[in-house]
């Protein structure tokens, strides 16, 4: 992975979803209209954090968040969530 261009702010976190299931458990095939928004990813970049709250999570981690949270973001042609640390539900 080549390092980004892109720093978020304050208490925000930058994540690259995973990709989306292309198979169940039993080996059906899910088409495209089927498929479920992710809810996992992989930090790729962490702000500065508030004063008094340090970050719980550092690049590189892999995290579960809330279905609807973060923007949806295209940095140098790759899709990414930028959210607050607050979204993140925990590390995996």
């Amino acid at each position: 992975m080549s390092k980004l261009n892109f720093k978020p702010l304050a208490d925000r976190v930058l994540v690259e979803p995973a990709a989306a299931e292309e198979k169940t458990a039993s080996g059906i095939i899910i088409p495209d209209t089927a498929k479920e928004k992710p809810q996992r990813g992989e930090i790729v970049a962490v702000g500065t954090g508030k004063k008094d709250e340090p970050f719980n999570v550092k690049v590189g981690d892999n995290v579960l968040y809330s279905k609807y949270a973060g923007q949806e973001i295209t940095i140098e042609g790759r899709e990414f969530l930028i959210m607050k640390e607050s979204d993140i539900l925990g590390i995996v």
